[in-house]
């Protein structure tokens, strides 16, 4: 391992943290292609206080986009996605969420509200209030994200939501996945895993393929925050009313999480967002959309972007 130099790295130089290459899984490592394997070891781990871990691409003074993973995720979530933002001149930060991935899990509390002041704390550290941020949260990391922006409204520019529960809107039958902990083999614990991202976070089944499965069973060895029990609950649609800063949403179309529920959760989002600015279904995938459609949530997300510029031309 390599060992970490202290250096003041953040865009204004605001506190000094703990500097490291990108620290990427073996097996993920070895499917990667040769362009994205470039761009991802370009970049920097940073190790902040708790220990939190942050990921940093790109050059600094670009637009920052800051991508929050789902839940039982890491960084690895955004794994095809870093490259193209990067190319797109974006100064891209990911993070470990407080209890997955590398970074400790919260000193108090075991869900989604727990992250909020540890978040915000790092985030003053590394960049202050800034403008010209782009917050992305994917699922678990999107209701983190609105949370977030509801409580520190001066954190980002924009807001893009992807695939996010805590609407209040459920599929009528549970999502069923399975335990693979307990299983004795390796071969038993891949089964549960296939089983599992095509139940939740795949549409069709030649989009598993060797690097999903791979990140997947890198991250979910990771999760130390399993119970996580108000995605189930209205948290994200009460707190929609309160972000101030203009908010996008991406699903994919066929989500497992509001299968046939389109116009009520499009109708929600209508009714209780006041600064909603775009709303994007992206079709042919299902909950990982920026996995399973790369290509297409790219050009959803930065007609996001460019959405938000045409809305606010002086900022």
């Amino acid at each position: 391992m390599a060992i970490a130099t202290p250096q003041a790295q953040g865009r204004r130089a605001r506190v000094n943290y703990f500097t490291q290459p990108i620290d990427i899984d073996a097996a993920v490592l070895a499917l990667l292609d040769a362009g994205t394997l470039d761009v991802l070891r370009a970049g920097q781990r940073l190790t902040l206080p708790g220990p939190m871990v942050w990921h940093a691409w790109g050059p600094l003074e670009g637009s920052v986009m800051l991508l929050l993973h789902g839940g039982s995720g890491s960084w690895m979530h955004w794994i095809r996605n870093i490259a193209p933002l990067v190319a797109q001149g974006y100064r891209v930060l990911a993070v470990d969420l407080p209890g997955f991935g590398d970074s400790a899990a919260p000193a108090q509390g075991g869900d989604v509200d727990a992250l909020i002041e540890p978040l915000h704390a790092a985030w003053q550290m590394l960049e202050g209030p800034s403008l010209d941020a782009t917050f992305v949260g994917f699922s678990f990391g999107g209701m983190t994200a609105a949370l977030w922006l509801a409580a520190y409204p001066d954190d980002a520019k924009r807001l893009v939501m992807v695939g996010s529960p805590g609407l209040g809107l459920t599929v009528p039958d549970r999502i069923p996945l399975k335990g693979w902990r307990h299983l004795p083999t390796d071969a038993l614990q891949a089964e549960a895993h296939r089983h599992n991202l095509m139940a939740l976070m795949l549409k069709h089944a030649h989009s598993l393929d060797d690097l999903a499965m791979a990140v997947h069973a890198a991250n979910v060895k990771r999760d130390r925050m399993p119970r996580r029990r108000l995605s189930s609950t209205p948290i994200v649609a009460d707190a929609l009313p309160q972000i101030q800063c203009p908010l996008h949403v991406i699903f994919g179309e066929g989500d497992a999480l509001y299968k046939g529920r389109w116009p009520e959760v499009e109708a929600l989002f209508k009714a209780e967002a006041p600064h909603l600015a775009s709303w994007h279904l992206v079709p042919d995938s299902g909950h990982w959309v920026q996995y399973e459609r790369t290509d297409s949530f790219q050009l959803a997300l930065l007609a996001c972007t460019a959405e938000t510029a045409a809305l606010s031309p002086n900022k």
